[in-house]
């Protein structure tokens, strides 16, 4: 199995996933315990929420899980959030502080070091070729990193986490016309709570490809998984109704957020 799989579109859009993917190598699969065996920590079902919503968009999917390594971790290792609670490059615990691995079978750095050739690396560059060959199509290209998590996780944030969470990188990351149109159309959406940088800011990926001065723009979309499954416990399923609704919204927020990068191309900035 591909370690990503990429459907190249022709919109300015591209959507990246890097935690849909529940692969897991089976000489890595064996050192996980029966906790880390759950795979609790994955984006449940978001390539299916978001499938057909923007017909042309790009989509750059991670099919390895992230406790193989995380596609959305610094490969440096450096923490997105310092001195708060968080998982790392290659994660140790669970989001509830618990470990995932068998005692003694904890990767060591020559396992990051082979999973970030054989994984982190492959991921990286399809979705670097990718946003260079959008950018040559139209001038500038528009990254929206599509996430979940679940809407009860004490140990990384209190409390309930709102339904959107908007990470532009407190800004850093696009053009403050992409942030505007996603938080209008979220804030609006009836039902449902919203943010712009609050818990989430937007992780590595966001960070990292974000350059508007070098036109291209990334935005992350942190959703909480209360919104489209049925339970966010074991066995995570999608939820077809709640979902329904819930898309209505993210293609608003997509054809938004493409209508501004057209109208960006127009002006040849």
């Amino acid at each position: 199995m591909s370690v990503v799989e990429v459907i190249s579109g022709t919109s300015p859009v591209i959507l990246a996933f890097p935690h849909t993917g529940t692969n897991v190598p089976d000489a890595i699969w064996k050192r996980l315990n029966d906790n880390g065996k759950i795979l609790a920590d994955t984006d449940w079902h978001i390539h299916d929420l978001y499938a057909g919503l923007l017909p042309e968009a790009t989509t750059v999917r991670a099919t390895f899980h992230r406790y193989v390594i995380d596609a959305n971790r610094d490969p440096e290792g450096v923490s997105l959030y310092p001195g708060q609670n968080t998982t790392g490059l290659v994660p140790e615990t669970d989001f509830d502080g618990q470990p995932i691995w068998r005692e003694g079978e904890e990767p060591d750095p020559d396992d990051i070091a082979e999973r970030l050739r054989d994984f982190h690396a492959p991921y990286h560059a399809a979705l670097s070729a990718e946003i260079k060959r959008v950018k040559a199509i139209h001038g500038l290209a528009f990254l929206y990193d599509c996430h979940s998590i679940r809407s009860h996780i004490p140990f990384l944030f209190e409390g309930t986490l709102p339904d959107f969470n908007i990470g532009s990188n407190s800004g850093a990351s696009c053009a403050l016309e992409f942030e505007r149109v996603t938080a209008e159309v979220a804030g609006y959406a009836p039902g449902y709570t919203s943010i712009v940088n609050g818990r989430f800011k937007g992780g590595w990926t966001t960070r990292h490809y974000g350059r508007p001065g070098d036109g291209v723009h990334a935005l992350q979309m942190e959703l909480a998984q209360s919104t489209h499954l049925a339970t966010e416990e074991p066995p995570f399923d999608y939820d077809p109704e709640k979902a329904e609704k819930l898309r209505v919204h993210l293609k608003s927020i997509l054809g938004r957020i493409e209508a501004v990068a057209y109208e960006l191309k127009a002006m040849g900035t």
